[in-house]
């Protein structure tokens, strides 16, 4: 995450827990979570929080999953 400086970042792949639901593509990396602390996040609504997170990550990896939740603390 090259725009945000975490303190905290845990990653999760959820995709076992979808296997078979829609939007499982087979590849075993279509569901994740995210668990992030980054101060630059601090005084944002939450949809700008999520549009930061999801600008630092790209559209590459955007467009890859399926899935992607955001616990921001």
């Amino acid at each position: 995450m090259s725009a945000l400086s975490p303190t905290s970042l845990e990653v999760i792949n959820e995709s076992a827990m979808h296997s078979g639901h829609a939007g499982d593509d087979g590849s075993g990396e279509s569901h994740w979570r995210i668990v992030i602390k980054a101060p630059e996040l601090d005084g944002m609504t939450r949809i700008a929080r999520h549009r930061a997170i999801h600008s630092a990550l790209g559209k590459d990896i955007i467009g890859r999953i399926h899935a992607l939740a955001i616990d921001i603390q």
